[in-house]
């Protein structure tokens, strides 16, 4: 990026397929869905590691969204996002639903499904949720045209399925996952944190405190971690477990631990959570 302060904010394809064709080289794409944060402008450093422009897109999905979602509520901050992002990309993609959608109905696009393991885990509270982040995803890709994508570790589930998306449909981008990135306590960072009160934050670092058991005794530490958040005031576990990272499946209900895990085998702990009414995920890799 030869002046940081040309970032350019792009809404249709026309505007994206101009800025294609301003400069040329390798092109990095850090999608979210706004109110950036330290983690989003980790993300986006790293993009800039890895090609020669950035662009993050702002996009709020619908089709992301259940019944009595967030949706309507969920935080929109263009202006901030913007300035956040002047001095670390290129171009900002903040496209309205009718630019994504044709028409602005999401069945005007290829749809694309999560399968069996979309309906795990934040699939069973959230049904459809990871059929529209694919949807959408596999929508982006096509109209911003990357050589990298880069996505949070944190949302270790919707990483696995983005995964499986780019090695099957998208054969000319990679993937880059960067590790989760905290705050000082250890509270994973996301747009959601901004929910919590002080006194609920307080009991959310439960969350990251548990984690840090997955790595000291894995055939016990799922039911350690399952009581020591439940102990939480406040804190209401939706899910703990531990899942192969090559299929996402559990490998270790919490009566049984993981001892019938071969060595050498890559485990994801994930955790979700209500504090308060804010659902919190986070997630540890350990290696067996």
């Amino acid at each position: 990026m030869s002046d940081t302060a040309c970032l350019q904010v792009l809404h249709t394809q026309i505007d994206l397929d101009s800025w294609h064709a301003g400069e040329p080289g390798t092109v990095a794409f850090v999608p979210t869905m706004g109110a950036l944060h330290a983690g989003h402008l980790a993300l986006v450093r790293r993009a800039r590691d890895l090609a020669d422009r950035v662009i993050v897109s702002i996009f709020v999905n619908p089709l992301q969204f259940s019944a009595g979602e967030d949706f309507d509520s969920y935080p929109r901050t263009l202006d901030a996002d913007v300035a956040a992002l002047r001095d670390v990309a290129d171009a900002v993609f903040a496209p309205a639903i009718s630019d994504v959608y044709p028409d602005g109905d999401p069945r005007g696009v290829p749809q694309y499904a999560a399968g069996p393991v979309g309906e795990t885990f934040e699939g069973v509270s959230r049904p459809g949720h990871f059929d529209g982040m694919l949807t959408v995803v596999a929508r982006l890709l096509d109209m911003v045209k990357p050589d990298v994508a880069v996505f949070g570790q944190k949302d270790a589930q919707q990483v696995f399925l983005v995964r499986h998306l780019i090695d099957e449909h998208f054969d000319t981008v990679s993937l880059e996952v960067v590790p989760t990135v905290r705050e000082a306590d250890g509270l994973a960072m996301s747009s959601r944190n901004r929910y919590l009160s002080a006194e609920e934050r307080s009991h959310a670092l439960v969350l990251s405190r548990a984690l840090r058991l997955a790595s000291t005794d894995p055939t016990t530490a799922l039911a350690q971690m399952r009581a020591l958040i439940e102990a939480e005031p406040e804190v209401n576990i939706s899910y703990v477990d531990a899942v192969d990272a090559s299929t996402f499946r559990s490998v270790a209900p919490v009566d049984r631990g993981v001892d019938r895990v071969a060595p050498g085998t890559t485990l994801t702990y994930i955790v979700a959570a209500l504090v308060g009414t804010t659902r919190l995920l986070d997630t540890v890799d350990v290696t067996t």
